[in-house]
């Protein structure tokens, strides 16, 4: 047996060093196994990813193997930064070493027979698969020692980098799909802004022409200075100008398409960037009143601008 298992690792631990993470947007959700074996030994490791604001790493390993807990967490540590992982070990003998017979148990129980034989006159002889039936006779192999555990911990950490090679592939892939998503969604926001620029550009007019109807209801007769209506008129298209708010909401749409173009790690920064595009929106809503055409249509846009970025926070909530 120890031989057995000490090829088995020898076997794998010469394999080729694991892939490093490639850089890039990653996706949170994925799944990816692995598994290996030799000389009688097989090892099985599981990995299921689903978005988390942090690393939450939950590792479940056979009796016996928790001295190789710290060395699986650095390597999962090492590799991935967000997300809720559930990491799975599985440990499993193959052939003849897959049960063990424990002599003295088995021994105890023919011993008992024979005595129970002699006392009371019992020709036949003992039934062997009957005794092999016996409780504790039989099993599955127990846990390994500390010193196989040690031999066997290079093929562990080879099939868990195989793994996570194959997770990080599927969240490359989950990563493109999301990419592909918000880039539509982000020239949609971008149309819509510009749109929004040439009709709070016309509205200006409405925004004075009703200015005067509104002074001239409050006023009735009393005639009004053109300079101060101007003056007004000059305070009231300042307070409804929307070319800054137009202006910090394209520069973050660039800033929000160069993080997925290429960066890792980044999906605190596009929630954030998602969180000032919104507040952004909510400015054109409040600067944009009245029931003129252009100011309907603005409106308009600026809840599209909205459920735009709500759609593309969603999609973010999966990227590491």
């Amino acid at each position: 047996m120890p031989g057995a298992k000490s090829q088995a690792s020898s076997a794998t631990a010469q394999k080729a060093p694991a892939s490093s993470p490639k850089p890039g947007l990653k996706s949170m959700t994925g799944y990816a196994q692995a598994q290996t074996g030799a000389g009688g030994v097989g090892l099985r490791i599981s990995i299921r990813s689903v978005n988390h604001r942090f690393l939450d790493l939950h590792l479940r390993v056979p009796e016996g193997f928790e001295p190789l807990e710290p060395r699986i967490r650095q390597i999962v540590r090492d590799r991935l930064h967000r997300g809720h992982l559930d990491v799975t070990l599985r440990y499993e003998l193959a052939g003849p070493a897959a049960v063990s017979i424990n002599q003295e148990v088995a021994a105890a129980y023919l011993r008992a027979v024979e005595e129970l034989r002699k006392q009371y006159g019992v020709k036949s002889e003992p039934d062997l698969t009957a005794i092999l039936r016996l409780p504790g006779v039989i099993g599955s192999a127990a846990a390994s020692p500390d010193d196989e555990i040690a031999r066997l911990e290079p093929a562990v950490a080879s099939c868990l980098h195989e793994a996570l090679d194959k997770l990080d592939l599927m969240r490359d892939q989950e990563a493109a799909a999301l990419r592909d998503d918000m880039s539509v969604r982000l020239a949609t926001i971008a149309t819509h802004a510009a749109r929004v620029a040439v009709l709070a550009e016309r509205a200006r007019p409405a925004f004075a022409r009703r200015l005067e109807t509104r002074l001239k209801e409050l006023l009735g007769e009393f005639q009004i200075d053109p300079a101060r209506l101007a003056q007004e008129a000059a305070l009231a298209a300042e307070r409804s100008d929307v070319s800054e708010e137009l202006a910090r909401l394209a520069s973050h749409v660039r800033q929000f398409e160069s993080l997925l173009a290429g960066a890792s790690d980044v999906g605190k920064k596009l929630d954030f960037l998602l969180q000032e595009m919104q507040r952004e929106a909510n400015t054109l809503l409040s600067k944009t009143p009245g029931n003129e055409n252009e100011s309907l249509e603005i409106t308009e846009l600026a809840l599209g601008i909205k459920g735009e970025i709500e759609k593309i926070r969603e999609q973010v909530q999966n990227i590491e």
